[in-house]
C-alpha cells in the first residue's frame, strides 16, 4: 500500500524561518521537478489491498534523485538529509519523521521493486516537463560512445579462478556440502601467485586451471543432483553459475593454446556482463564494463542513452541513437553531428533529406556557413561526455549487470539534466515563457 498523491510536509511558517536561501539549488530543483506525476505513475508498483504501510513515494524518489546529485551512496544520502534543512525540504521530511526516518536498505529494495521501468518513468517525466516548457531544444543532435566501467578490480585470469573457487565455497555452504578440494593448498598458491614476478606468473594458470578442471566436473555432479525439495530459485542459481563456470574453463584453455582475442570474454564473476572496451584514448587504454551510447543537443542536455554489452561498432549505433532521438524529441533535429567512428555509406544514405546539415566528421560533409559550428558542436560533444564521466557518476557503475548499469544510467542522466537546467538558468539563458512554464518567473 502506497500513496497515490504528494502532500506539501511543511507550512509556509517553517519554509520561512528554516529555509534562508531561496536561490539554493535544492530549493529550485524543488519546485520544477513534477513530483505529483512521478508519483502517479509509480503507484503501479504497488498493490493498494495488500501489505503494510509503505514509505512515502515523494520521500524515496527525492532520495534516489538527490544521492545522484550529490554523489552520495544509500547510507550517506540518509545520514545527510537527517542533518541538512535544504536537504530535508527537497525530500519532504518533515521534523517529525526524523527519528524514524528511512533505513538506508529500503533505498535498494525500492530500487529493486522499480526496476528499470520504474526508473525510467523518473527520468521520463523530469526530462519531459523540461521538453515541453521548451527548455530542451532539438534542433541539434550530437551522438558519440563512451564506457561506463563496471566497479571491479582489474581482471586477471588467475584470479578469475581462484574467485570460481569462492563460488563454489558459497554453493557448498548453502547446501551443506563439503568441500571437494583442498581449499588451504589454494589459498596458499593464491598468496605465492600475488608475490611472484611478472615473469614467473603464467605458470600460475597453468597450476591453477589443473586444479579447477576436476574441481569444476564436481561442482557439475552436486548441481544436476540437487534434491527435488530445493526451491527452483535456488535451482536456477546453481544452473547459472555452472554455465558461467563452465564458459571461464573454455575461455581458459584458449588462452592457455595462446588465443588472443576471445569472444565475450569474461573479466568478472560478478559482473558477468562486463566486457574489455577500447575506445582509442591514450589512458587507459581500455576499460572493464559495458558501452555507453549518449546523444546531446546544443545546450548540452542529455537526450539518450543506451547500455550495450561488449564494444559494438559506431556504425552500427548510428541508426539506433537516431531513432531514439526522433521519437524523443518528436521531430527530425536541423544538425546532426557525429566523429568518423559513425561515418559509413549506409549511414549517410539512410539519413533522413529532412535533416539539413549531417556531419560524420568531414568538413566537407556540410556547407561552409556551416562547418565551423559542426566543429564546435563536435567539440563540445567531447566536453559533456568528460562532465558526464568525471562529475555526473557515468565514470563508475556502482549497480551490478547490464541490468543494474541500466538503472545507474537512468538516475544519472536524471541528475546530468538537471544540473544542467541549473546552469543555465543561474546564467540567465533560459526564456521566459520557459520560466514561466516553470514557475520561476521573477516578477
Amino acid at each position: 500500500m502506497i500513496e497515490s498523491s504528494f502532500e506539501e510536509a511543511f507550512s509556509k511558517e517553517w519554509v520561512e524561518t528554516q529555509i534562508m536561501d531561496s536561490t539554493n539549488e535544492l530549493v529550485i530543483l524543488r519546485q520544477v521537478i513534477p513530483w505529483q506525476t512521478i508519483i502517479t505513475q509509480l503507484t503501479q508498483f504497488y498493490d493498494d489491498n495488500s501489505g503494510r504501510s509503505g514509505k512515502s513515494l515523494r520521500v524515496m524518489v527525492a532520495l534516489l534523485i538527490l544521492a545522484r546529485l550529490r554523489s552520495l551512496g544509500d547510507r550517506p544520502v540518509v545520514a545527510q538529509v537527517k542533518e541538512n534543512r535544504y536537504m530535508q525540504y527537497f525530500c519532504n521530511v518533515p521534523d517529525s519523521e526524523l527519528a524514524n526516518f528511512v533505513n538506508s536498505s529500503v533505498l535498494c529494495r525500492f530500487r529493486q521493486r522499480l526496476g528499470e521501468k520504474g526508473i525510467a518513468i523518473i527520468e521520463t517525466e523530469v526530462f519531459e516537463f523540461f521538453r515541453q516548457s521548451d527548455i530542451i531544444k532539438g534542433d541539434t543532435l550530437m551522438m558519440d560512445s563512451t564506457a561506463l566501467s563496471s566497479n571491479i578490480v582489474h581482471p586477471n585470469d588467475v584470479m578469475l579462478i581462484y574467485n570460481a573457487f569462492g563460488k563454489m565455497k558459497i554453493f557448498a555452504r548453502s547446501h551443506e556440502l563439503s568441500l571437494w578440494w583442498d581449499h588451504p593448498h589454494i589459498k596458499k598458491r593464491r598468496r605465492a601467485f600475488g608475490c611472484a614476478k611478472k615473469g614467473e606468473r603464467e605458470a600460475y594458470l597453468t597450476e591453477f586451471y589443473a586444479l579447477f578442471v576436476p574441481a569444476l566436473e564436481t561442482f557439475r555432479t552436486h548441481v544436476e543432483s540437487l534434491e527435488a525439495e530445493i526451491p527452483e530459485s535456488r535451482k536456477e542459481k546453481g544452473r547459472e553459475l555452472l554455465a558461467l563456470l563452465i564458459l571461464l574453463s573454455g575461455q581458459t584453455q584458449q588462452k592457455l593454446a595462446g588465443e588472443q582475442h576471445i569472444d565475450n570474454r569474461i573479466v568478472s564473476l560478478d559482473e558477468v556482463d562486463a566486457r574489455p572496451i577500447k575506445k582509442g584514448k591514450t589512458f587507459p587504454s581500455c576499460e572493464f564494463g559495458t558501452t555507453l551510447q549518449m546523444s546531446f543537443n546544443r545546450q548540452g542536455f542529455m537526450i539518450t542513452t543506451e547500455n550495450l554489452i561488449g564494444n559494438p561498432s559506431d556504425t552500427t549505433l548510428y541508426g539506433d541513437t537516431l531513432r531514439l532521438f526522433q521519437k524523443r524529441m518528436g521531430n527530425d533535429p536541423d544538425t546532426l553531428v557525429t566523429d568518423l567512428g559513425f561515418r559509413s555509406r549506409n549511414n549517410r544514405k539512410n539519413t533522413p533529406e529532412t535533416i539539413s546539415n549531417v556531419f560524420l566528421g568531414r568538413s566537407n560533409d556540410v556547407d561552409e556557413g556551416q562547418r565551423n559550428f559542426c566543429c564546435k558542436a563536435r567539440s563540445a560533444t567531447e566536453g559533456f561526455i568528460a562532465v558526464a564521466k568525471n562529475l555526473r557518476g557515468f565514470g563508475r557503475s556502482l549497480y551490478r549487470r547490464l541490468h543494474g548499469d541500466k538503472v545507474w544510467t537512468l538516475l544519472c542522466q536524471t541528475a546530468y539534466n538537471l544540473r544542467k537546467f541549473l546552469q543555465l538558468y543561474r546564467k540567465e539563458e533560459l526564456e521566459n515563457n520557459s520560466l514561466a512554464a516553470l514557475g520561476l518567473l521573477k516578477p
